[in-house]
């Protein structure tokens, strides 16, 4: 039975509150996540659905607030964003230490790296490229409070916002200096534009949190960092993890599913939005920076909690090497506000 499953608590619960599952049930761990855990549940006539839950261990305060994430894809059910169907959600900590949601499984395939993207047709990366962008443009017309989101959080002041929250976790999580880190905040906040306009943010907005099928998204996934504010934020973040052939990371035996070439260009994806919401990304590199350095902080978050323990036993995960991708993100961040400036 993997860790942070109590089965014999969680499947008599499970046999109350889902619909139409038949006990008994098997969970096996998700591969892939590095901060809440995700299980696959199968009942006794072969019927599948995802269970989330916090990771293992300490968490910082407010962080893997399943309720929240529940609520979240919830209210867009039936919206034009795919999500999985929400399907019963349990704060009693009793049941299995934690709380947890149980969502609709959906098949598809997670483009995590190049090896996943390789088998796909040219017509096929294309179009789940364009799909991408789209889906995203979609989440940003969305009103909030028109879907019961409303008070997902404040509207405006979105970067100061994000600045505060992940500095204090980087000051919280900190294992080792990184000068980087430090210089890209004073730059961040020196440079820190005018928010024009809000929205529903995702927050981890790429193709390592979609599933995939016929050239489609066919649900988008982890909605822990979601919240309100500044659409340009996912815009950014999602052209990061956007990398051409011409750019892969020496030394990464992962490269990222857009590095096998055939998916529309960043500049491409820019245009698409742009026509699609009337927003204007001139500014988009500073979002860029700010991406970079955040995921910077919550990758030294993740690194902390492996030192720890917090994300169970037999993780494979090299930590020299995650300890160099947090700094390499530092760097990245501090290179395009350097050249902004």
């Amino acid at each position: 039975m993997p860790e942070g499953i109590h089965p014999e608590r969680v499947t008599a619960w499970l046999s109350k509150h889902v619909v139409g599952l038949k006990p008994p049930v098997t969970f096996a761990l998700v591969a892939g996540g590095h901060s809440n855990l995700t299980f696959r549940v199968e009942d006794s006539r072969g019927r599948a659905w995802i269970l989330r839950r916090p990771p293992l261990g300490h968490v910082l305060e407010s962080a893997h607030d399943m309720a929240r994430e529940y609520r979240i894809i919830h209210a867009l059910v039936g919206t034009r964003v795919p999500v999985p169907g929400a399907c019963a959600l349990c704060e009693d900590i009793a049941v299995n230490d934690a709380p947890f949601y149980i969502m609709q499984f959906v098949e598809g395939v997670v483009l995590h790296d190049a090896t996943q993207a390789g088998p796909l047709s040219l017509t096929q990366r294309r179009s789940i490229g364009e799909h991408v962008i789209d889906v995203l443009a979609e989440l940003h017309s969305i009103d909030p409070d028109a879907v019961g989101l409303g008070s997902l959080g404040r509207k405006e002041g979105y970067l100061e916002r994000q600045l505060n929250r992940w500095s204090r976790q980087w000051q919280a999580t900190k294992t080792h200096e990184i000068p980087e880190m430090d210089e890209s905040l004073e730059l961040l906040q020196q440079q820190q534009p005018g928010q024009i306009g809000s929205s529903i943010v995702h927050g981890d907005y790429r193709l390592g949190n979609m599933l995939i099928r016929e050239g489609r998204i066919q649900a988008l996934l982890d909605w822990e960092l979601c919240t309100l504010g500044d659409p340009l934020a996912d815009v950014g973040y999602l052209l990061n993890s956007w990398l051409g052939p011409d750019e892969l990371m020496p030394g990464e035996a992962a490269q990222a599913p857009t590095t096998v070439g055939g998916f529309p260009s960043r500049e491409e994806l820019c245009n698409r939005y742009q026509e699609a919401t009337g927003r204007d990304l001139s500014n988009i590199n500073y979002y860029r920076a700010f991406s970079h350095w955040r995921l910077a902080a919550i990758g030294q978050g993740v690194y902390k909690r492996y030192l720890m323990g917090a994300m169970g036993q037999n993780r494979e995960l090299d930590l020299d090497l995650y300890k160099e991708g947090v700094i390499r993100r530092a760097a990245a961040a501090l290179g395009l506000l350097r050249a902004r400036g």
